[in-house]
């Protein structure tokens, strides 16, 4: 599914640079007639391929990266609007590109039952109706009120084949139209840039009182001919284009400016506005980024702003009107602590974002903090997924990392999809992540700027826990590749007594690993030197001689490079071992690798 070009400028100049283009690559005169346009809506919705054989539905697929979609054949089913067989038409194959969409009324009407039923409302049509095509349950995808306009096709039966013959864009939808399938009555011909114009300006004026939401137009060459002369720009078409509207605007006013965090920590201010309809959508809040931001903007409570629903979608406070300011109005200031949890919010230099440093105790981080903690690199918790971990921390059965390894097989099967035998093996794999290493414990906490790499030099170099957790940044910056940011954030993780209070609990809970001694105490022979390892070792496997590396001190690399000390290469080694060669790097065979372990360098 092909990505058309999008033009922001205003009005004549869009459709005069789209038609000029046109003309110059189709190589017309000043004189020649003006160009033939299809000019249609563009929908603010979800794009669906639908493929037809012999006149059944029998795939429905999302646009996803152009090539590879989503298949959500199931839940397209259940909208009315779409056939599933075509009347009379025994095509091999047609493929319908369309548009699943959500109408402002059943939007609205969506929303007041979830209103009274006590449950939460969704945000605006859009995201509404995407989020219901890619249920998981079709029934719920039902109970949903989509609609679909049909605005192009993919493959069709080539007409030698018994397929359709058509010379226009306009005459094929007509054709679809007729299949049953629903078009836009808004679709005209257009002639020339000026025709082009007219329509985009008409549009634009009627845009509010449409059923359903756009967010511009788009010009399509009419002729099949000149369209198959004009070709494409990798997935673009040179023969059409998306003309969208500007943003629109609202005044409202600001009623307090609240701080949200994020699942990653990070702190937003968010300005609460009185209720205003923008875009086709009630709007009761709006970014503000970040404290440079909200300074750059100067917006306080009780400002009068106007707002935008940038790219029609997220709302953003354009800018305050100072003549309407009330007296003693405050300036904001980002909150020192996390308004969640308590813990200090830090800014890091050089960034814009403050963030909470109670990564392991913050609500708002809970379920991101779980997450990282379980994946294969660090404590790797086998079948703790993103689905589970939902479940676990929305039912409130988690609300602190240890948590997890205070699970019984009761709570664990009463969630929704978890069987008893799928519960105990959830179980087994926690008391089996219970024996760990350092490194990969240190990581799972998740500190920001420690990475895999940072882990094991901090590791290496303190040789335990606690030493790490009691270094100052002074003793931290002695540690390989750690600069002021990275001792500093570690510093400011494990002062936090939220933070220290998590481990403890997990070491209580049975958490384990081997300790070892400070990097002072152990010989690091290799100290300095960068090995690449490459091909398949007699004896050892890949992790091991890694690992056997970064213990006597060594940096493993992943290419070759002039940098490169040394190359061990195994059986069926490739182009690495080639580039050693090429550059003169010293090349080991397994026993070089042992002999150099044990000697040195």
């Amino acid at each position: 599914m092909l990505s058309i070009r999008t033009e922001t400028d205003i009005e004549a100049t869009g459709a005069q640079n789209f038609d000029a283009r046109v003309r110059r690559e189709l190589e017309l005169p000043a004189d020649a007639p003006p160009v033939e346009y299809c000019a249609e809506l563009k929908f603010d919705g979800l794009a669906i391929n639908l493929r037809y054989e012999h006149g059944v539905l029998v795939q429905a697929a999302t646009r996803g990266d152009g090539e590879i979609g989503e298949d959500v054949t199931q839940n397209i089913r259940t909208i009315g609007q779409i056939p599933l067989r075509l009347p009379n038409n025994d095509l091999r194959v047609l493929e319908v590109r369309g548009e699943v969409y959500m109408r402002r009324d059943d939007f609205e009407a969506l929303n007041e039952r979830q209103r009274e039923k006590g449950e939460k409302t969704y945000i605006n049509p859009r995201n509404t109706a995407a989020g219901a095509v890619r249920q998981l349950d079709p029934a719920i995808t039902a109970q949903r009120p989509l609609s679909f306009f049909a605005y192009g096709w993919g493959e069709v039966t080539p007409a030698e084949q018994g397929g359709p013959v058509f010379e226009t864009h306009f005459a094929f939808l007509q054709a679809l139209k007729e299949w049953g399938f629903p078009v836009s009555a808004r679709t005209r011909i257009a002639r020339g840039a000026i025709e082009l114009i007219a329509y985009h300006q008409a549009v634009g004026q009627e845009r509010d009182s449409l059923p359903f939401d756009i967010d511009g137009v788009v010009y399509k060459v009419n002729s099949l001919a000149l369209q198959q002369q004009l070709g494409f720009v990798t997935r673009e078409p040179r023969w059409a284009v998306a003309h969208k509207f500007p943003a629109q605007e609202q005044l409202t006013t600001v009623l307090d400016i609240d701080v949200q965090v994020g699942r990653t920590g990070k702190l937003t201010p968010v300005a609460k506005l009185a209720p205003v309809f923008v875009g086709g959508v009630t709007v009761t809040n709006a970014t503000l980024h970040n404290e440079d931001e909200a300074r750059r903007k100067d917006v306080r409570v009780g400002d009068t702003v106007i707002v935008r629903r940038a790219g029609d979608v997220i709302p953003e406070v354009v800018s305050v009107l100072p003549e309407k300011r009330q007296d003693g109005a405050k300036p904001f200031t980002m909150p020192t602590h996390c308004p969640i949890c308590g813990s200090l919010a830090v800014r890091e230099e050089g960034e814009a974002n403050h963030r909470c440093t109670g990564g392991l105790f913050c609500p708002a981080q809970r379920k991101q903090a779980i997450l990282h903690y379980a994946q294969r690199r660090a404590v790797d918790i086998e079948g703790l997924g993103e689905k589970l971990v939902d479940q676990l921390v929305d039912a409130q059965v988690i609300k602190v990392l240890p948590d997890l390894y205070r699970l019984g097989l009761t709570s664990l099967a009463a969630l929704d999809r978890m069987a008893e035998k799928s519960a105990q093996n959830v179980l087994d794999a926690l008391e089996k992540a219970k024996a760990t290493t350092l490194p990969r414990f240190l990581f799972g906490l998740g500190v920001r700027h420690v990475g895999e790499a940072t882990a094991k030099d901090l590791a290496r170099h303190f040789g335990n826990l606690d030493a790490i957790m009691d270094a100052s940044v002074e003793q931290l910056l002695e540690v390989n590749d750690v600069g002021p940011v990275v001792a500093q954030s570690i510093r400011t993780f494990f002062e936090q007594p939220h933070n220290r209070e998590v481990v403890e609990q997990l070491r209580a809970c049975g958490v384990h690993w081997p300790e070892g001694e400070p990097a002072a105490q152990v010989p690091r022979p290799l100290a300095g030197k960068t090995f690449v390892l490459t091909g398949t070792l007699p004896t050892l496997g890949r992790e091991d001689a890694k690992a056997l590396l970064e213990a006597a001190g060594a940096k493993v690399a992943g290419s070759v490079s002039k940098k490169t000390d040394y190359v061990v290469a195994g059986a069926e080694a490739g182009s690495k071992l080639d580039k050693a060669r090429e550059l003169g790097v010293a090349v080991l065979d397994e026993a070089g690798l042992k002999e150099l372990l044990d000697g040195g360098a």
